[in-house]
C-alpha cells in the first residue's frame, strides 16, 4: 500500500540514562486507558518527567536544548518488563523515531519494528562518546544509516549492529504486517479460491 523503503534515519539525539528501564516507566499503566495511541505522547516517562501535582522534575526530555529531538539513546535492556503496546507507540507520539541502546527487550524491540522505529545496537564506548558530542553540542545531527549500519555526528562514524530481520524489513519496506497484508490482496483471493471458501 504506502510503504517505503527507509535506509536512513536522522535528528537529534536525546540521552534518557538508564539500565533495564521497563515498559511501565516509559508509560505508566494509568495511561493504558487511553481511547486513541495518540493520547499517549505527553505521558512518556510521565512519572520520571512530573511531580504529583504535574509540575515538571526537569527532566532531560523537557530540557529546551532537546525540544524536537528525534533519536532516543540509552542503555542496556530497553523495554524490559511488561509487552504492552502503548511503550513504542508512546515513543513515536512524543516524536522519537528510532532509538539507540546497548540492548532492547525481545517483544518491545518487535513491537517498535512493527511501528517503523528502528533499534539499533551500539556498544557502550562508542555511546559514551556519542552523548558527548551531544553534550557539546544538543543540536547536532545524528544520521542512522542501516544500509551502512552506521551512525554519523559531528564527523564521527559509530559502528551499530540491528537484528537482521528487521534491517531488511525497513531495507524492503516490510516492517508493516497490516500494510503486507493489504499489499497482498490478490494473492489471498487466489488462494482462498484455491480452498474452496465461498
Amino acid at each position: 500500500m504506502n510503504a517505503t523503503k527507509i535506509t536512513k534515519f536522522n535528528g537529534k539525539g536525546v540521552y534518557v540514562k538508564g539500565n533495564d528501564i521497563d515498559t511501565d516507566r516509559i508509560i505508566p499503566a494509568r495511561f493504558l486507558k487511553c481511547v486513541t495511541f495518540d493520547e499517549l505522547g505527553p505521558s512518556l516517562f510521565y512519572d520520571e518527567r512530573f511531580d504529583e501535582d504535574g509540575d515538571s522534575k526537569g527532566h532531560v526530555l523537557d530540557k529546551e536544548q532537546h525540544q524536537g529531538a528525534e533519536i532516543l539513546i540509552s542503555d542496556t535492556n530497553f523495554g524490559c518488563g511488561s509487552s504492552r503496546e502503548h511503550a513504542p507507540q508512546a515513543i513515536q507520539k512524543f516524536g522519537l523515531k528510532a532509538v539507540i541502546a546497548d540492548s532492547f527487550a525481545e517483544i518491545f524491540h518487535g513491537n517498535c519494528t512493527t511501528l517503523g522505529i528502528p533499534c539499533v545496537t551500539m556498544d557502550k564506548s562508542a555511546r559514551e562518546k556519542l552523548v558527548a558530542l551531544m553534550e557539546t553540542d544538543p543540536y547536532a545531527e545524528i544520521i542512522i544509516d542501516l544500509e551502512e549500519l552506521k551512525v554519523i555526528c559531528a564527523n564521527n562514524i559509530f559502528d551499530i549492529n540491528m537484528k537482521e530481520s528487521a534491517r531488511k524489513a525497513f531495507l524492503a519496506a516490510t516492517c508493516d504486517p497490516l500494510d503486507n497484508l493489504l499489499s497482498a490482496t490478490d494473492e489471498i483471493a487466489r488462494i482462498a479460491a484455491k480452498l474452496g471458501y465461498a
